[in-house]
């Protein structure tokens, strides 16, 4: 099957030839091999690229495993084009994969690796490089140490409602109800059946995600680790914190002495878990003290889909699958994201008044453009539907404002020039935010 990512193809496009390296990243199996070897290849050709002018290496494989020592792979791709005045562009797939080797000329010193080699061949002018790693063991904070800000990263995150529904069609309420239960892993569109789809997503999770975690961050507590990733899956949309989680582990596990777990484990493994891409934190954020808060934020998961499975696909409530799914669709639209609090005065039960905190769920920010989200399931009564606009009118701005829900089919505008749009439409208008 077909599957078109246009938006990462664009990005890709725009940083052709900019002097830096290309670095594909984001969460295991969500399509970075296949936009690199597949789509933006076709693109190249297309463009009158020669076959020969694409030097491709792919690590995972035993025909290039050679080439997993950092020096070889630099050695070959030196000698295809050092001196020549043709144009060549370098695929390095799975790059992970590399070894560290011995310095020949110091055996005692600091091992070469392949970031290395890739600060090497940059400085060639008649090559442009692109490579793709597995997130755990290439992940983004190890790149802008290494290649000290000289890399592009491109952020590839699994299929958004509009890329799944380009590739299955069909009545888009079945399509996009199939999308917040199977979640969008592209190889999701070519298993036949729900049973065979539902295992496929918790193998990754067990075999693929939960593994590279535990060996490559030497994971003693594997158990904790487990216990944290279902607390998080269970509350995505929710408030919570390490040490919440942490007490919640202990009280639940009847944990004490010298298995006690404490926020900072906690908190370190959430690191790794975000690290990993398979969640983001979203912090909660002051809009008009223009601060951010230290706790308690909220957790929403790259893919629902592998959330889903991983609490046995329970906990089917649209009202936090809903907002996971904005979440996820204003990052993959290139957005920074906050919750916005904003205060408003109010009388407490003894008749005074106080100050109250008020949730925007999201404010979406990119560039100079600001945009305030509520995601609302339904608002059937008014009362609801005052809860869900007050926060808009507290922020003291005329910033675009908008509630996304699943009861309407039409948008349409208030008389506070607010936005309501469904879902389905929000999720395949790429120009509303």
């Amino acid at each position: 099957m077909d599957i078109k990512r246009d938006l990462y193809l664009k990005r890709l496009i725009s940083y052709m030839w900019d002097g830096q390296v290309k670095v594909i990243t984001g969460i295991r199996r969500c399509g970075k091999s296949y936009l690199l070897s597949n789509i933006f290849r076709s693109y190249l050709l297309e463009q009158g690229v020669k076959d020969d002018r694409i030097l491709s290496f792919e690590l995972d494989l035993a025909k290039d495993i050679r080439y997993r020592n950092p020096l070889e792979l630099a050695k070959a791709v030196r000698e295809k084009t050092e001196g020549q005045s043709k144009q060549y562009y370098l695929f390095v797939d799975e790059i992970q994969m590399s070894d560290e080797v011995l310095n020949p000329y110091n055996p005692a010193g600091k091992a070469i690796t392949f970031y290395d080699a890739l600060n090497d061949l940059k400085s060639l002018p008649n090559l442009d490089i692109y490579v793709t790693g597995s997130n755990s063991k290439m992940l983004s904070s190890d790149i802008l140490t290494e290649f000290r800000g000289r890399s592009d990263e491109i952020r590839v995150h699994p299929l958004s409602f509009a890329e799944y529904y380009a590739a299955v069609g069909g009545e888009k309420t079945d399509a996009f109800e199939d999308y917040a239960f199977f979640g969008g892993m592209p190889l999701i569109l070519s298993r036949p059946d729900d049973t065979t789809k539902m295992n496929y997503l918790k193998s990754l999770f067990s075999e693929v995600y939960l593994k590279d975690i535990v060996e490559r961050k030497k994971i003693k507590r594997e158990d904790i680790l487990s216990a944290t990733i279902d607390l998080l899956c269970s509350s995505v949309g929710s408030l919570t914190n390490p040490n919440n989680i942490a007490n919640s582990l202990n009280s639940k596990q009847k944990l004490a002495g010298e298995n006690t777990v404490s926020a900072n484990t906690v908190k370190a493994y959430i690191g790794h878990l975000s690290d990993a891409y398979l969640f983001e934190e979203c912090r909660r954020f002051d809009v008009k003290g223009k601060d951010y808060f230290d706790y308690p934020n909220k957790y929403y998961c790259d893919d629902l889909g592998l959330r889903n499975a991983r609490i046995g696909f329970r906990q089917q409530e649209m009202t936090h699958i809903m907002e996971n799914i904005i979440y996820n669709e204003l990052r993959i639209r290139g957005c920074e994201v906050d919750i916005g609090i904003v205060y408003s005065s109010e009388k407490n039960k003894f008749g005074h008044l106080a100050q109250v905190a008020r949730e925007i769920d999201f404010i979406a920010t990119r560039g100079s453009k600001k945009t305030y989200i509520q995601s609302a399931y339904a608002l059937e009564t008014e009362e609801k539907a005052i809860a869900e606009n007050k926060p808009f009118g507290l922020t003291g701005d005329s910033f675009p404002k908008i509630i996304v829900r699943h009861d309407i089919r039409k948008r349409w505008y208030d008389d506070n020039g607010v936005l309501n749009i469904g879902i389905i439409d929000f999720l395949l208008d790429d120009t509303i935010v």
